[in-house]
């Protein structure tokens, strides 16, 4: 009798002491998951490979004294069916990140986003030297030419200047080449197609692409919005009537890189499929990338009877109606880059 009640005296203090210690593992696993993680103050970055899984994620954190107990992070996502959810990339953790909240955000894939801006006026080519420098960005396409890299993009037989819409564009670590340009292209297609639009009554442009070529023309001549509109009324009166362009920034283009920096009159004599001094009408493709306000323009030009314009130097232009005016105006020009004005 008397080893019996030992017997189940000593069972009533095993569940006791059992029960303490699973309270006790449950208020601990409790207060675990509401513990902000031991991340530094400035932050730190978990890389996620695609062959990483919660254990492992777990230990990596640990060894870098992020985290405690590795075991309840895994019994936290096996019991939530989070454990094979998680995605791949770069993560930012915060100081303030708790397990839950860690988990969501590698369930959710909110992963680092990086950002490379991509410049009004650049060249198609500029743009993809950007891309491929870009430390973030796989680049697949260094030493294509531009036929093979439209047809890797989708669009076979499409000249790739001013296709690219310029604008700061955010990704994930490891994002491709062809993704950026992909969102890029869209985004200039989204954009013309828009402006087309709403284009001006009775425009001669025929096609959204003549826009997008004017477009190029304007980027180039002039940085400062106001005066987009009256270039781009100039430009087109001039093709209306019959006129030679005579746009500087084509002749450049089209001179490639055998352009120093300074054109000449030799330059402009020089005969390219971009000389519109030689050639009547548009080049046949953009000369750059186009922004939102070029392109409007390009599409809603100023109305007026101006033929002409000159830099003055300092980013804007005098616009001339006539010839004889236009000359003046250079002379101007000319005269005060003699005296240094």
């Amino acid at each position: 009798m008397m080893l019996r009640k030992r017997a189940a005296t000593a069972l009533t203090v095993m569940a006791l002491l059992v029960g303490v210690m699973l309270y006790a593992g449950y208020m601990d696993y409790r207060s675990f998951l509401a513990t902000p993680l031991q991340v530094p103050q400035q932050g730190w970055v978990l890389q996620v490979t695609p062959a990483s899984s919660i254990g492992d994620i777990g230990q990596r954190l640990k060894q870098q004294g992020v985290l405690e107990s590795p075991l309840y992070l895994q019994v936290y996502a096996r019991l939530h069916g989070l454990a094979h959810r998680i995605k791949t990339g770069e993560y930012a953790l915060a100081p303030d990140t708790t397990p839950p909240v860690l988990l969501d955000q590698l369930v959710k894939g909110r992963v680092v986003q990086y950002a490379l801006t991509v410049v009004e006026g650049w060249t198609f080519r500029r743009m993809l030297q950007a891309v491929c420098e870009h430390p973030k960005i796989e680049c697949t396409l260094r030493g294509l030419d531009d036929p093979e890299i439209m047809t890797r993009m989708g669009h076979p037989g499409e000249h790739p200047e001013g296709r690219f819409f310029p604008d700061t564009y955010h990704f994930p670590a490891g994002a491709t080449d062809i993704a950026f340009l992909k969102r890029a292209y869209a985004a200039m297609e989204q954009r013309l197609q828009a402006a087309w639009e709403r284009r001006a009554p009775n425009l001669s442009l025929q096609t959204p692409y003549e826009a997008l070529i004017v477009a190029s023309i304007i980027e180039k001549e002039t940085a400062a919005p106001e005066e987009r509109r009256d270039i781009a009324g100039v430009l087109l009166r001039r093709l209306h009537s019959g006129m030679l362009l005579q746009t500087d920034p084509t002749v450049i283009y089209g001179l490639g890189e055998g352009f120093d920096g300074n054109i000449r009159s030799a330059d402009l004599s020089r005969d390219t499929p971009y000389n519109t001094y030689t050639r009547q009408g548009l080049p046949p493709t953009p000369i750059a990338l186009p922004g939102a306000e070029s392109i409007a323009a390009a599409v809603n030009p100023a109305p007026g009877d101006t033929l002409y314009f000159v830099a003055t130097g300092d980013g804007r232009h005098v616009f001339s109606k006539t010839l004889d005016e236009h000359n003046r105006a250079v002379r101007r020009r000319q005269f005060k880059g003699q005296q240094g004005l």
